[in-house]
């Protein structure tokens, strides 16, 4: 039986949100300072008067806009070697080691930005659809080159990604809202299953 496991990343498969982390450990100073500046952006976000696409784009874009991508890549590789496996949730660990991977295919579907999720994607062997960052001249220019990929947007990857393909069964996994689309268009769904 050929499966199909499309799983949310933050908050599903790991204990804690990795944007944070993430851009705390590239540059801590410029982090902390970029977190204050942004705080009336994070309030408005929270009382819904932006949307967490613009929000998001411009903290991550505060912190990392700039930067080659040899450097950003080089970062996201210690962050995962020193957050690894600690990060992750011993259930989900436990689920994808069990997993058949010859009649299998495991997809991470993340809003996270590509750059520091794709070491975790690796290690477990998965195809990555992530919210993709846009590189010129191999520096980062602060903008995303794909959608925020949340809600309706996660489901609009996986269905460009499939392309015809049959699966006997999908299944997926996700915690929060955004997954739900994706939830309800599988054919098997677990909400906060490794919880």
């Amino acid at each position: 039986m050929r499966k199909l496991y499309c799983f949310d990343f933050d908050g599903t498969l790991t204990y804690r949100d990795t944007m944070f982390m993430f851009l705390r450990h590239y540059n801590a100073c410029r982090f902390y300072i970029r977190f204050v500046l942004h705080i009336p952006l994070f309030i408005l976000l929270k009382l819904r008067l932006m949307d967490a696409e613009t929000v998001k784009k411009s903290f991550i874009s505060s912190v990392l806009k700039g930067e080659r991508r040899s450097r950003i890549e080089e970062e996201s590789d210690r962050f995962f070697n020193e957050n690894f496996p600690a990060v992750m949730r011993q259930n989900a660990l436990d689920f994808l080691k069990s997993r058949d991977s010859a009649q299998t295919e495991s997809w991470l579907v993340t809003a996270s930005l590509d750059i520091w999720v794709r070491p975790f994607a690796q290690k477990f062997n998965m195809k990555l659809l992530a919210t993709e960052a846009e590189f010129r001249d191999d520096v980062f220019t602060g903008r995303f080159i794909t959608p925020n990929c949340n809600g309706n947007e996660k489901l609009n990857r996986i269905r460009a990604e499939i392309k015809g393909r049959k699966f006997d069964k999908i299944i997926a996994f996700g915690d929060t809202a955004g997954d739900k689309p994706m939830l309800n268009w599988a054919d098997e769904s677990y909400f906060r299953f490794f919880h």
